[in-house]
C-alpha cells in the first residue's frame, strides 16, 4: 500500500484525539463554513451535506495555496459533522449559554441520539467516500449544579447539542449507551477506518 498524508478537516479536540489513537499522523485545517446556510430535513442528509461542504471549502483553500488535484503526493482529507436528536428535533451547536442549558436539562432522565458523518476525500484521485453512523444515549437525572459547571466551563457551547458524554462531569449520569463512545464523540473509528481503506484503494 502506498504511503499517504492525512488532513483532518476539523478543529474538534475529540476528533483529533480519536484519530491520533487510531495511530494516524495528520495535519489540521478548519473549513470555516457557515453551517446554518446548509439545511436538510433529515439529520442523516444534513450531516452528510455538511461534511461534503467542509471538504469542498478546504479543497478551495488548498487550491488558493497552489495545490493541484492529481499532481500532489497522495493525501486524504477527512471531514465530519454531527448533530444530536432529542424530542424529535435536530440540535446543533448551542447559540448561547441559555440554549446549552436548555439542551442539557432536556437530556436529564431522558435519552438523545447522535447522528454523525465521516467523509474521506482522496485528493490525488478525486475519489470521495462517505457514510453516517448513529448512537443512542440514556441519562439518569443530571443535577442542576453539574449543568451549571458545564456551562461555566464553556466547552459545551462548541459541540452539537451541547452534549459531551465523555466529560468527567457528564459521564457519571449516563445510564446506558447503544453505539460506541467514539461515535458519540464525533468520529466513529470503524467507519473512519473503512472509508480510509476505500479511499486509498486507487493510490
Amino acid at each position: 500500500m502506498a504511503s499517504f498524508k492525512i488532513i483532518l478537516g476539523s478543529s474538534s479536540a475529540s476528533r483529533k484525539q480519536i484519530l491520533s489513537k487510531m495511530g494516524y499522523q495528520f495535519t489540521v485545517m478548519g473549513a470555516d463554513i457557515d453551517e446554518k446556510q446548509i439545511r436538510r430535513e433529515k439529520p442523516e442528509d444534513l450531516v452528510m451535506a455538511l461534511a461534503e461542504a467542509k471538504a469542498d471549502a478546504i479543497i478551495a483553500k488548498l487550491k488558493e495555496s497552489g495545490f493541484e488535484e492529481g499532481t500532489s503526493e497522495p493525501t486524504l482529507l477527512i471531514t465530519a459533522d454531527q448533530v444530536v436528536l432529542h424530542g424529535g428535533e435536530i440540535k446543533e451547536k448551542p447559540s448561547d449559554a441559555d440554549e446549552a442549558r436548555q439542551f442539557i436539562k432536556g437530556y436529564s432522565k431522558g435519552h438523545a441520539s447522535t447522528v454523525g458523518s465521516v467523509m474521506v476525500t482522496n485528493l490525488k484521485t478525486g475519489v470521495r467516500k462517505g457514510d453516517w453512523d448513529k448512537a443512542e444515549i440514556y441519562f439518569h437525572e443530571i443535577p442542576e449544579e453539574v449543568i451549571d459547571k458545564l456551562i461555566e466551563e464553556g466547552d459545551v457551547l462548541y459541540v452539537a447539542g451541547g452534549l459531551m458524554v465523555e466529560h468527567p462531569l457528564t459521564s457519571p449520569f449516563v445510564e446506558a449507551m447503544v453505539g460506541t463512545i467514539d461515535s458519540v464523540m464525533g468520529l466513529p473509528k470503524a467507519l473512519t477506518e473503512r472509508l480510509i481503506q476505500e479511499a486509498i484503494q486507487e493510490l
